[in-house]
C-alpha cells in the first residue's frame, strides 16, 4: 500500500481504510489510523467545499412579509387625539373581545394619546405635595409668584379695615 505525501484527513486515504477491514488486515488498519493528525481541526468534515451564500435581504419590511408581522404599534399619536380608545372602549361594554382584537391587530392604537414627553398626567400633580405643585408650576411658567411684585400693604389694611374684605371672606364660608 503506497500513500503519498502527508496523511491530515481520512478523505487522502481513500477507500484503503475500507479495504483493510473487509480483508481483516487489522496491522495496515492501525497503521493508517495512527498516520492521521490527531487535531480534531484537521477532520474532513471541517473541511467541506465553501460555496459563496448568496447576499440576503435582511430588511426590516422583508422580514416583516417573511414573518407576516402586521403594523407596529406606535408609541404616540402625531397630533393629540382625546378620542383614542373611545371605539375600543365601547366595543368592550359590548363584549365584541374578538372584534377588538382584530381591531387592534389590524390598526394598532397608540400606547399614549399625547406625544409630549414633558406632559406629566394630572392625577400625578394631584398627589403631589404642595411645595412640589409649586415648584412644578413656576417650572412650566404657569405660576407668578407674589414675592416677585411688591405687596400693597396699605391698601390692604384698608380693604380689611372697610370690610371689603370680610365682606369676600363670609361669601366664601
Amino acid at each position: 500500500m503506497q500513500i503519498d505525501g502527508v496523511l491530515i484527513s481520512e478523505s487522502q486515504l481513500g477507500s484503503a481504510l475500507n479495504i483493510s477491514v473487509h480483508e481483516t488486515r487489522s496491522a495496515d488498519f492501525a497503521m493508517l489510523l495512527s498516520m492521521l493528525s490527531t487535531d480534531a481541526l484537521d477532520f474532513s468534515q471541517f473541511h467541506l467545499p465553501k460555496s459563496e451564500a448568496a447576499a440576503k435581504d435582511n430588511s426590516e419590511e422583508t422580514l416583516k412579509k417573511q414573518f407576516e408581522i402586521g403594523p407596529q404599534k406606535p408609541l404616540a399619536p402625531k397630533e393629540y387625539n382625546m378620542l383614542i380608545g373611545q371605539q375600543n372602549a365601547q366595543l368592550v361594554s359590548m363584549g365584541a373581545m374578538a372584534t377588538l382584537r382584530l381591531q387592534e391587530n389590524l390598526n394598532p392604537e397608540p400606547f399614549a394619546a399625547r406625544n409630549d414627553k414633558k406632559h406629566i398626567p394630572l392625577e400625578v400633580v394631584e398627589n403631589l405635595e404642595p411645595a412640589v405643585k409649586r415648584r412644578l408650576a413656576s417650572a412650566q411658567g404657569k405660576l407668578a409668584l407674589v414675592t416677585d411684585k411688591a405687596m400693597d400693604a396699605a391698601g390692604f389694611y384698608d380693604q380689611i379695615a372697610t370690610g371689603d374684605m370680610q365682606s369676600m371672606l363670609r361669601a366664601t364660608a
